[in-house]
């Protein structure tokens, strides 16, 4: 398989934030955006940002930005797709998504995605961490996706699916379990604690 372009999704209007570019705050100094970009960037053959309203706001970061081709905020599958359809005309098949609030991604996401997609013959892997009490936990915004869904996907959000998990498991997706390293590599930064206790993570 050759290798996946990346695709940040950053649509969401981080409500529990107040509103705004979640992506943009900071954390140690630089933004989430920016954790992400150091983290997620070296392991893809190219990167874009999925993000809705004025792509200028973010013409420093130097990538491409990809708005949601759905109208009216459907989820993360609006921004599966856009990568999905970004990355055809860059004759990829596969897309890596991660979350732009996820700021301490493994470096081993892509490799780990690929090889799980490859050994159990799935179209669709999605990370996932193990909890000992609640088991898997998978990360519906961070997987890997393969081109050749994309105009699946359409329909299905065309149909009103918006369940990123319930979309991937009607395709056989599966799960990277990654291990923990002291902490979840996947915690994501949804409110001003999560902020500060992410401050303390990388303290």
């Amino acid at each position: 398989m050759q290798q996946p372009f990346g695709v940040i999704l950053a649509g969401g209007r981080a409500t529990r934030m107040g509103g705004g570019d979640k992506g943009r705050l900071l954390l140690a100094g630089q933004s989430l955006l920016g954790h992400v970009i150091d983290r997620f960037g070296p392991q893809v053959a190219g990167l874009a940002l999925n993000a809705n309203g004025d792509a200028t706001r973010f013409s420093d970061l130097g990538l491409p930005v990809l708005a949601d081709s759905v109208a009216g905020n459907p989820g993360p599958l609006a921004g599966v797709l856009a990568g999905l359809d970004w990355a055809a005309g860059q004759g990829a098949s596969h897309i890596v998504t991660a979350a732009a609030d996820t700021p301490f991604l493994p470096p081993d996401l892509v490799p780990r995605l690929l090889l799980t997609a490859e050994t159990q013959g799935a179209p669709i892997a999605l990370a996932a961490t193990r909890d000992p009490a609640r088991g898997v936990l998978r990360q519906p915004t961070i997987g890997l996706w393969p081109v050749a869904l994309r105009e699946d996907l359409r329909a299905a959000l065309a149909g009103g699916m918006r369940k990123v998990v319930l979309w991937a498991d009607g395709h056989g997706a599966a799960s990277a379990v990654f291990p923990e390293i002291g902490f979840d590599p996947f915690f994501n930064v949804n409110t001003p604690e999560d902020l500060a206790r992410a401050e303390g993570m990388l303290a």
